[in-house]
């Protein structure tokens, strides 16, 4: 059976090899000259760090989105064009039953099935993930940003927790579905549902999220997005989003905060006083015509936040690891049952 499933996989394989290749060749490349840079200017910055910081990210920030959404696109690949077709083809094309009649199982063929194909799909993603994580640690240490959707999900080790689910999400399609084009797009359209509601439904629930007051007078701008004015957040409080609601005295602001290598959970904060009353109009710095930072920078008022602290990175990484770990082995005891069971 091993031989059979490298005889039907080694087309897949060997490509995966190949882009593998390929893209380290690419990584290591860019991520020597990177480390170069970093070494050059932010690491013997002296009495300029700023401005060394922000030249690195500048450089470097867009890059650093392709090849993250590289990695975030691996998974569910895998999961297309190893998973879905993985039992939908053999079902589809009706071979199945040619092997079932000689003396294999039908469990055995699942367990060959799933492990041989499914272990070369988890370690090809944990060494893109491991030369990804690599490649970027320069310019994450200097955006400390690692808790954000798009970095939390392209670093570590939670990228091959989403190989297996994808993997197995895909097998299981092809099971259920039994056609390899629509198994395919079933496996597409659910990963990317269940990678989107993650993220923003679930993770922030792993571990209870810390509070405290931010008062107004700590916070600095935060660097705006793109062109020469972006750049690595200052350390301390960066307030990076401020709404203006109503008008004259009923004016209010909602004040949206940013700390490097912390994840701010809450939503934007009104403004409170010492007893913990909203704060309106212009005491408040909600003035249409001013500038909100000036008036934070002599105001005594305050806001609330709810955040993750940076040093629960890994827990949180080991922690959904272990979750989609845990559903791709439901998915494959879902399988083995519904093989057992219902296919025929």
């Amino acid at each position: 059976m091993i031989w059979l499933t490298w005889r039907q996989y080694r087309v897949q394989t060997l490509a995966a090899l190949a882009a593998l290749a390929a893209i380290a060749i690419f990584l290591v490349v860019t991520g020597l000259r990177m480390r170069e840079v970093y070494d050059s200017t932010v690491a013997g910055c002296g009495s300029d760090c700023e401005s060394a910081k922000n030249a690195l990210v500048v450089e470097y920030q867009t890059l650093t989105y392709y090849v993250t959404s590289l990695l975030l696109a691996a998974p569910g690949i895998i999961g297309i064009f190893w998973g879905a077709p993985l039992i939908a083809r053999e079902l589809e094309t009706g071979t199945h039953r040619l092997i079932w009649n000689q003396s294999i199982s039908r469990g055995r063929w699942l367990l060959v099935k799933l492990g041989a194909v499914g272990l070369i799909a988890v370690a090809v993603t944990g060494v893109l993930s491991l030369l990804v994580t690599w490649w970027a640690s320069p310019i994450d240490r200097v955006n400390l940003d690692r808790f954000t959707a798009l970095m939390f999900s392209g670093r570590g080790v939670v990228p091959l927790g989403y190989a297996a689910f994808a993997f197995t999400l895909g097998a299981s399609a092809g099971l259920l579905i039994r056609r390899t084009v629509p198994a395919m797009a079933a496996t597409l359209a659910a990963f990317l549902a269940v990678q989107i509601f993650v993220p923003y439904a679930v993770r922030p629930h792993f571990v209870a999220p810390e509070h405290t007051d931010v008062a107004l007078s700590s916070l600095v701008m935060a660097p705006v997005g793109g062109g020469e004015e972006s750049g690595a957040m200052k350390d301390g409080w960066n307030g990076n989003h401020i709404q203006l609601k109503g008008s004259g005295n009923d004016a209010h602001l909602r004040i949206g905060v940013l700390r490097p290598g912390v994840w701010v959970v809450s939503d934007l904060g009104t403004v409170l006083d010492a007893s913990g009353k909203e704060v309106r109009g212009a005491e408040g710095c909600a003035e249409p015509k001013a500038d909100p930072f000036a008036c934070f920078a002599t105001s005594k008022h305050h806001i609330e936040v709810d955040y993750q602290p940076a040093d629960r990175y890994w827990t949180f990484q080991w922690i959904e690891t272990g979750i989609f770990l845990a559903l791709s082995g439901l998915l494959a005891g879902f399988c083995a049952w519904w093989l057992r069971r219902r296919a025929a």
